[in-house]
């Protein structure tokens, strides 16, 4: 007679799902990984806007766009961190280049995965190495708190383990922070370690693993007002300079603050009381 644990462990078996196979990636240009079932769901129309409509970042985005374009052609490039003030363009950039390119690139594929699904990352390369296509992972405003242990399945992936990143996947990543910890997490791992000097050393060299660095800062009054002027000219809306000026500043003061996304909400409420659609 078999054993009743034995009869419970097989039954789980059956009910566990299988290895995830991969899509047709020629089905679509953007994907998101899913964990627990692991899959990956194809994206036919991603939420983005154009390059050339991304003012003040322009050191970012000419570093970003050749060092995507470099994969996309198959050479080597780097993983990157796109990191400063909200609001500032760091995830549309990212969404931004891989739509320009993906147009000269069929092959150039962009897969967004969660923060928190980030252990199963490995599954997730597994699938990908050795295909033929070119993949950029995004995970969007990263960042890890205190006694957060997604960050050393990060470091593996970043680091590549025994078999090493495969040469068809580059990691983009944004965060709000420049070393993805708080500040007063790092400074207490400085006043409560025995080794102080290790201990923020592990805290901060998970940042140092991405080969660029993209800061984004705060814009002035004249690239917020250009922001929206590009969004006008764009979408055909006219607009007086001194009327768009007027209640920008005043969108603005109401907000509290100014940044480029600031502008994409006052350039909805605009479109909307002028019948315009966003398509």
């Amino acid at each position: 007679m078999t054993d009743p644990l034995e009869r419970i462990a097989a039954a789980l078996e059956r009910l566990r799902p299988g290895p995830a196979t991969a899509p047709d990636f020629s089905a679509a240009g953007a994907f998101v990984w899913h964990a627990d079932p692991d899959g990956l769901t194809p994206i036919t129309r991603v939420s983005r806007v154009a390059v050339g409509l991304l003012v003040g970042i322009d050191r970012s985005r000419d570093t970003l766009l050749e060092n995507t374009e470099r994969f996309a052609r198959g050479l080597p490039a780097n993983n990157a961190l796109l990191w400063g003030a909200r609001g500032m363009g760091k995830s549309s950039l990212v969404k931004a280049i891989h739509g320009k390119l993906h147009a000269m690139h069929e092959n150039l594929k962009i897969i967004e995965i969660q923060r928190e699904d980030l252990p199963s990352i490995g599954r997730l390369l597994h699938l990908l190495r050795g295909t033929d296509q070119r993949f950029i992972l995004f995970c969007d405003d990263l960042s890890f708190s205190h006694d957060d242990s997604h960050y050393k399945s990060l470091k593996a992936v970043l680091d590549g383990g025994i078999e090493g990143r495969p040469d068809n996947v580059v990691l983009y990543a944004t965060s709000n922070r420049r070393h993805l910890m708080p500040r007063d997490m790092i400074e207490n791992e400085r006043s409560t370690a025995i080794s102080p000097a290790e201990a923020v050393e592990e805290k901060v060299s998970l940042s140092d693993r991405f080969g660029l660095w993209l800061g984004f800062h705060p814009c002035d009054q004249d690239q917020y007002l250009a922001m929206i002027r590009g969004y006008c000219d764009a979408h055909g809306i006219a607009i007086d300079d001194a009327t768009l000026r007027a209640e920008a500043i005043e969108w603005q003061a109401t907000r509290g603050s100014r940044s480029g996304r600031v502008a994409w909400q006052y350039f909805t409420d605009l479109a909307g009381r002028r019948g315009v659609t966003l398509g």
